[in-house]
């Protein structure tokens, strides 16, 4: 069989002087896995690409790995080779941006190189070969086109493709464990059904195993480690605990919201990135986002959340948004380093970090380390936040349109209808009135924590007041349509509560009607 010519590329192994050869003793195996392994084998002989070795002074095993087609991949147990070989410090292509770039595309070409490795001649250089190729276009008439010069490559350099890998003008495809599309970028759904056929773990391995899981679609879970924080508290080396029912409930949580995960966008160039930071005692959490081209819709792009350490979670809370903002622009280093940043925090006293230079402690260190990002500290006049945006994003809804709506930081007040023969639904409402308009937010949970928001925009002049009861009313109208008995509704706004309960008189003649 053809392979890569040696002028292009060809194999070495170069060895460290001090370390000696070494025999690896001969493995026991399946006689239905040797008589698999022996058809690899000798199809590989006969292709050229193996070689009969008499006296050989390095004897390594073979490692069979199934295929889905049944065959097995011959893998070879180099473990003591690696080490007697000096490190190619080849940088890889980061997993997130790879896939990323290959999103938001229309049509797709999926290739795979024909033994690909195999293919390379061993002799005096080394190099890097990938043998997985994608071709993509943004318009249907232009892949062509673009197939046409990657096969005019192969050609060149007289590579083979494996046909049974190969999909060519697919609307979507498999790419590293996630499914890239013109849509954006879905978790694939052997990678979740695996999580939801698993039953609840109870070795250590099991419970890293399902860990490590969802630590490779942690980009799609919104609010992941205080959710699980009850399972990773049986990892703990000096006080392991045991499973119970707090673990039964965060691992059902976490399948219950796999089962409609979201749909992440790759950013795009020449708009700036939102990233939503909420920063608690032990615990921090954030989504970075983007607009859309229309303004008006956000997007979610990436998911992420941490655990402080014990010395973290002692900081004061200004100390812990830095310490957040820190750690999350060192994650999402591939998007912020080249987009300016809109960060979006409860904390306002992290603006004067972006605004003084003469601080002082640790925080100095860390005003340093993120001197290199355009990162704008937004004020909640400019995209208002509220409780609504923060209940979402904790349990996040599909095609959910956030409004610029403001929650100032308040007690909580309560208006309680007591009714013990009907469960109890409870109804977050708030409103926001700024230069862009009138807008308002309803959230009603129902027993079971089912999630149901809802928002419209005010087409009249109104106060601030008027819009929060509008945004009550709303909810109540929706609580009265659904035949809702038991309602426990929270706000912010301490005149509608008030006024509700009959505590306080209505003074402001707009607000007779509503009162």
């Amino acid at each position: 069989m053809p392979r890569l010519r040696t002028d292009i590329v060809v194999h070495r192994v170069p060895l460290k002087p001090e370390c000696n050869p070494v025999r690896q003793k001969l493995r026991k195996m399946k006689p239905d896995v040797l008589i698999k392994i022996k058809e690899e084998v000798q199809k590989q002989i006969e292709a050229g690409f193996l070689t009969v070795s008499k006296y050989p002074e390095w004897m390594v095993n073979i490692v069979p790995v199934p295929k889905k087609d049944g065959k097995v991949r011959i893998c070879v147990d180099y473990r003591d080779l690696n080490r007697a070989s000096p490190k190619d410090n080849f940088p890889l292509p980061h997993i997130d941006m790879l896939v990323d770039n290959t999103a938001r595309y229309s049509t797709f070409s999926f290739m795979d190189g024909f033994s690909g490795y195999n293919q390379i001649k061993m002799a005096k250089e080394i190099e890097v070969y990938v043998d997985d190729m994608i071709a993509k276009s943004k318009v249907d008439e232009d892949h062509t086109t673009t197939l046409q010069k990657l096969f005019d490559r192969l050609r060149k350099y007289q590579l083979k493709l494996n046909p049974s890998k190969c999909t060519f003008g697919a609307t979507s495809g498999k790419l590293l464990g996630f499914i890239v599309s013109e849509e954006g970028i879905r978790v694939y759904p052997d990678k979740v059904r695996a999580i939801m056929e698993m039953s609840s773990p109870k070795t250590e391995k099991e419970i890293r195993g399902f860990l490590g899981r969802l630590n490779y679609i942690s980009r799609f879970i919104s609010h992941l480690t205080p959710t699980c924080e009850p399972i990773f508290k049986l990892l703990r080396k000096n006080n392991p605990g045991k499973w119970n029912e707090d673990c039964e409930e965060a691992f059902n949580k976490i399948k219950q919201y796999l089962q409609s995960p979201p749909v992440l966008i790759p950013p795009a160039q020449g708009r700036p990135l939102i990233l939503y930071l909420t920063v608690l005692e032990s615990f921090m959490g954030g989504v970075l986002g983007q607009h859309d081209l229309s303004g008006k819709k956000e997007h979610a792009i990436y998911y992420l959340s941490k655990k402080f350490t014990d010395y973290e979670s002692r900081y004061s809370m200004l100390e812990r948004t830095c310490c957040a903002l820190v750690w999350t622009a060192h994650r999402l280093r591939q998007y912020m380093l080249y987009h300016t940043t809109c960060l979006i925090s409860k904390m306002d006293r992290i603006k004067y970090i972006f605004e003084k230079p003469s601080l002082s402690g640790r925080i100095a260190k860390w005003q340093v380390l993120l001197s290199e990002y355009d990162i704008v500290y937004v004020t909640k006049k400019a995209i208002k936040e509220s409780a609504v945006a923060d209940h979402l994003a904790a349990q996040p809804v599909a095609d959910y349109e956030p409004m610029r709506i403001d929650f100032p930081d308040e007690n909580i007040f309560l208006v309680e209808k007591n009714a013990r023969d009907h469960e109890t639904w409870t109804m977050l409402f708030d409103s926001a009135s700024n230069e862009l308009g009138h807008g308002i937010g309803v959230v009603l949970i129902s027993p079971e924590g089912k999630v149901l928001p809802l928002t419209a925009k005010l087409c009249f002049e109104c106060t601030h007041n008027i819009a929060e009861y509008e945004a009550c009313i709303m909810g109540l109208q929706v609580a009265c349509d659904m035949s809702i008995k038991n309602l426990k509704v929270l706000g912010d706004s301490m005149l509608v509560i008030h006024q509700v309960k009959e505590e306080w008189e209505t003074s402001d003649a707009k607000l007779v009607p509503y009162s």
